[in-house]
């Protein structure tokens, strides 16, 4: 039975599921409907980028520890982003990212899950014209979902998320649901918050 998480909250993805490895971590998201006007052209979609930060003692040391659509796999083969939704259409996940739990190299504490609107400021777009965003965990054994966080606040000019993240603690990883928006314009000043 999967488990419906709210802001703040923490939870062990390996503590009740023994022999937990590979998770899929699914984020999706709507494009509030937008009408152009008479004389204005119809608005651009928003394209928003999940990523995944895998960081060391909390901090993002190499630019190899990020994992986007400009470089799907991490080097240690762990940790690997399925490829870039440019519309957010369609139901169910609009990206994923699949996580070795097993194989994370012990130098990482954690992996923090992004989303950013690519070209927010050009394309005068934020995130109160998303709806619906969320990110699940779902047990690659047998495709179950673990967890769900709705992302259900009002991020009006809110450019870029931290949507949650997976961290190892005492021996075991656990799942911390943040939702935190930022006003970063791209991902190269949102991953400086974790350098």
């Amino acid at each position: 039975m999967s488990i419906s998480l709210q802001k703040g909250q923490k939870v062990s993805l390996t503590k009740d599921n023994a022999g937990l490895s590979r998770v899929l971590v699914g984020l999706g998201w709507d494009e509030v409907k937008r009408k152009g006007g008479l004389f204005a052209p119809k608005p651009q979609p928003i394209d928003c980028d999940a990523s995944a930060l895998l960081l060391r003692n909390g901090k993002l040391c190499y630019k190899e520890d990020l994992i986007y659509f400009g470089n799907l796999s991490h080097m240690s083969g762990t940790v690997q982003h399925l490829g870039d939704n440019l519309t957010g259409a369609g139901d169910g996940d609009d990206e994923q990212i699949v996580v070795d739990l097993s194989q994370v190299p012990a130098d990482y504490d954690r992996i923090v899950i992004v989303v950013n609107i690519y070209e927010a400021y050009k394309r005068q777009q934020h995130f109160g014209l998303i709806q619906n965003a969320f990110i699940r965990i779902v047990d690659g054994r047998n495709n179950k979902e673990i967890l769900k966080y709705n992302l259900s606040e009002d991020y009006s000019g809110m450019t870029a998320m931290v949507f949650g993240e997976i961290y190892r603690y005492n021996g075991e990883w656990k799942f911390n649901a943040i939702g935190q928006g930022t006003n970063d314009p791209g991902l190269g000043e949102l991953i400086r918050r974790y350098q």
